[in-house]
């Protein structure tokens, strides 16, 4: 019997990724394509350029599909995930009537309002990717998060006419929904021929980005989170039902029928936040990075393992992006002094990171009464074996990395498998598919340290909040 083949997308804030998996989990092939730069017309307005969604996909589809040696017969199915809390308006035609608002747009945050005649459908990003593979008005159930009519205790639009109305958006303009794991349609000629994947392929739904990412890690049982660092850097759990009036914890839907996901508070502008950095080195600082066989981000890395745990007394406050109900939070640098270098400034960003997922972790424990015995680290960050190290010292347990790091992509391919019957269940395909590469141990000596840093840390915008607010009304 032929080896059979699972395509995963994965489509985030910065780039489409494309993978090719066989049925144990192992990455056949890949590909990717970044996304464009924003449009940032005015504060609280960020929109995908063009067809920019799609054109990635397009172009990312091609390029993995030329390095696939093996028989496009024996591809199963596609797996499809798109980013969260995205907003398209669609034209009568499926087209777009105008730029794609990202999660970080604040209009997402509100009811939509129907100023524009062109509009005729209003979808997830993953709708609208959907339509275009498929030719289909459905979508994953499961990608609903936000200012929706969605009940997401029954898994389906709501019966409240009083919903549509407190959201501005009619039924009639809202696509058909499934569940993950079921079919979303097949892949029509037009779409095959721009992006390279075979015609008549079946499309499988799957959920929310991060819903994915949880499932792509293995993330299951009560003592376990995932951080996914992403450009929104949060953490998961594998939850047991829809809790409300929480705090610190957020319902969403799972990866799996009829179960969900807990989040945590996150970081709006995480891993971007690192890429920000290195972009403003420059380009000579790439260069110098090539020339030495490595990225710039292994470049800033092996700075940043001369610089002791907690930087000096360098501390970075990740509020690059504000949240859409405290506008006046910007990002902040404190302690600078003469020893500062690059390498000081790259590890307080990670320690940021970290110590900033640190409370909001704790906070979701808090509220679930249970205990972590070790987290799993997912995304492009756990590449970095000092990063791991932080997380584990930070957070006084181990810190796990799985041998495929792109977990949305593989938890794409974990729908798939499902809904080919390659695995009966989804528990079975993960517990053959996801696969631990190594863990990181706690340095008893750097916890010490960091536990005496960590109220420090999350004091800082208690002082700064009140300056920033002054500066906003100035610099808004």
């Amino acid at each position: 019997m032929n080896e059979k083949y699972i395509i995963g997308i994965d489509e985030g804030s910065q780039s489409a990724k494309i993978l090719i998996f066989d049925t144990k989990g192992n990455i056949v092939c890949e590909a990717k394509h970044a996304l464009k730069a924003y449009n940032l017309p005015r504060p609280g307005i960020v929109e995908h350029p063009d067809d920019d969604w799609w054109d990635a996909i397009c172009e990312a589809g091609k390029k993995c599909m030329a390095k696939f040696e093996g028989n496009k017969e024996d591809i199963v199915g596609i797996g499809l995930c798109t980013i969260r809390y995205c907003r398209a308006y669609l034209k009568a035609d499926g087209t777009l009537a105008q730029p794609a608002l990202s999660w970080m747009d604040i209009r997402v945050a509100h009811p939509y309002e129907h100023t524009n005649p062109d509009v005729k459908y209003i979808v997830a990003s993953s709708g609208y990717i959907t339509h275009r593979l498929t030719g289909e008005k459905k979508d994953t159930v499961a990608n609903y998060e936000g200012v929706w009519p969605i009940d997401v205790d029954n898994w389906g639009w709501s019966e409240d006419p009083a919903v549509y109305e407190a959201t501005g958006m009619p039924r009639e303009m809202l696509f058909d929904l499934v569940m993950p794991g079921d079919i979303l349609g097949y892949v029509t000629e037009e779409a095959a021929e721009a992006t390279g994947f075979p015609q008549g392929l079946p499309v499988v739904a799957t959920s929310n980005d991060k819903a994915v990412e949880g499932l792509g890690t293995g993330c299951m049982g009560d003592t376990t989170a995932c951080i996914s660092l992403g450009t929104y850097t949060a953490a998961m759990m594998e939850g047991k039902e829809n809790l409300k009036d929480t705090k610190c914890v957020w319902p969403k839907f799972s990866c799996v029928p009829n179960k969900y996901l807990y989040d945590s508070n996150g970081i709006r502008r995480g891993m971007w936040t690192i890429s920000w950095f290195r972009d403003i080195l420059g380009d000579s600082y790439i260069k110098a990075a090539k020339e030495k066989g490595l990225s710039a981000e292994e470049l800033l890395s092996e700075e940043a393992e001369q610089v002791p745990a907690g930087s000096d007394g360098l501390m970075t406050v990740l509020d690059w992006l504000a949240p859409v109900d405290a506008l006046y939070k910007k990002g902040v640098m404190i302690g600078f002094d003469g020893r500062h270098t690059r390498g000081h400034i790259y590890r307080s960003i990670l320690e940021a990171v970290a110590l900033t997922m640190k409370k909001h972790v704790d906070d979701m424990c808090d509220e679930l009464g249970v205990s972590l015995d070790k987290i799993i680290i997912t995304g492009g960050g756990s590449n970095s074996d000092l990063f791991m190290q932080i997380f584990a010292d930070v957070f006084n347990i181990p810190s796990v990395r799985n041998e495929v790091n792109g977990a949305a992509g593989l938890g794409s391919a974990i729908c798939v498998a499902v809904a080919a019957g390659v695995y009966s269940s989804f528990d079975e395909a993960v517990a053959n598919m996801v696969r631990i590469k190594d863990a990181f141990q706690p340095d008893p000596e750097k916890v010490a340290f960091y536990e005496k840093m960590f109220p420090i840390y999350t004091d800082i915008t208690k002082h700064t909040d009140e300056v920033l607010k002054k500066s906003y009304e100035l610099f808004q």
